[in-house]
């Protein structure tokens, strides 16, 4: 008969714990999915370039951007919380966690309890509040539009999954168009004083990535928002209706690319510049709805809009030297 050792308990790491629980507060902000915040480099694209590298407009940028990080991480911090409160997380995460990342959804994972995201959320949603009073403080001009935009583009982020719910009654799909739109104009409205037909044309292009994309997260999610009494397109009609919203979406983002140089608002040019991101958006339905690679699609939809915002700064950033040389 031998001894029975009993291997002496290992002492806690508190550096690999705080890490780990670091981690998890960063998924539960999603500080991975940017797409937003790339408003803060196209507003400054959009800017005269006498002015865009003004130390005052550079710190005013920067403050926007903590601003809509703050805002970002308490909306999606609470729309964590409920999506686990009513179930509609671990139906629409729980059937194919490979492909979707379960750990991305902290309370559904258990790598933070609910106490903790609910902190986190309020905190991020205070600090949001402040980190936007002060932009609006600190801006050269400070417009009425400019104003109540940047008020409902915040309160309207916090109450999109708690409070009102306004993604629950039917109001998802134009939120996540009207707060793409909304951090570009409003802080450049607070740069300028104004809003012209190029930040208009500009700032719903840049929004309606987003909601594209999200448009595809709403169709693999429709069972378990049914059941959790969420309204969006994808859970009012039927699949094919579904499909037919998407394509029609799709088709609007792509004429606008089209005409908004086509009718003045941006150089005629523009609609060159982003071929790239049309022939994506062009394809990411075909796979989609052809081949039924939802997810697949979504992914080719969240880099279509990555490269538009990229195509836009650029093509704002060489519009004056442009502007000599084309007609």
């Amino acid at each position: 008969m031998t001894d029975h050792v009993t291997e002496p308990p290992r002492p806690l790491d508190p550096a690999g714990t705080a890490r780990h629980r670091l981690a998890a507060y960063a998924r539960l902000a999603k500080l991975d999915i940017y797409d937003y915040y790339l408003s803060i480099p196209l507003v400054w694209a959009l800017l005269p370039a006498a002015h865009r590298w003004e130390p005052r407009v550079g710190a005013l940028l920067a403050l926007t951007l903590l601003a809509q990080i703050a805002i970002a991480a308490a909306m999606v911090g609470f729309d964590d919380i409920t999506g686990f409160r009513d179930g509609s997380d671990a139906a629409n995460y729980g059937g194919d966690a490979a492909r979707r990342r379960l750990i991305r959804k902290p309370l559904v994972a258990g790598t933070l309890t609910e106490a903790q995201a609910l902190r986190f959320s309020w905190t991020a949603a205070a600090a949001g509040m402040a980190l936007w009073a002060l932009v609006v403080a600190a801006a050269p001009y400070r417009p009425v539009w400019a104003v109540a935009g940047a008020a409902v583009c915040a309160v309207a982020a916090v109450q999109y999954s708690w409070g009102l719910k306004l993604s629950y009654h039917g109001f998802q799909e134009i939120f996540l168009i009207g707060l793409g739109v909304g951090w570009v104009l409003v802080p450049y409205g607070l740069l300028t004083g104004r809003a012209d037909a190029a930040a208009i044309a500009s700032a719903v292009l840049f929004g309606a990535g987003p909601m594209l994309f999200g448009l595809y997260s709403n169709t693999v999610d429709v069972e378990g928002d049914r059941r959790a009494g969420r309204i969006t397109v994808a859970t009012l009609v039927s699949a094919r209706g579904n499909a037919v919203f998407i394509v029609t979406m799709v088709a609007a983002m792509c004429l606008l690319i089209v005409g908004a140089p086509a009718a003045g608002a941006l150089p005629w040019w523009f609609a060159v510049a982003l071929l790239p991101a049309l022939a994506m958006h062009a394809a990411h339905p075909v796979i989609a709805f052809g081949r039924g690679d939802v997810l697949r699609a979504r992914y080719i939809a969240i880099r279509a809009h990555r490269v538009l915002a990229v195509l836009l700064v650029a093509a704002h950033l060489a519009a004056p030297r442009l502007a000599g040389v084309l007609p």
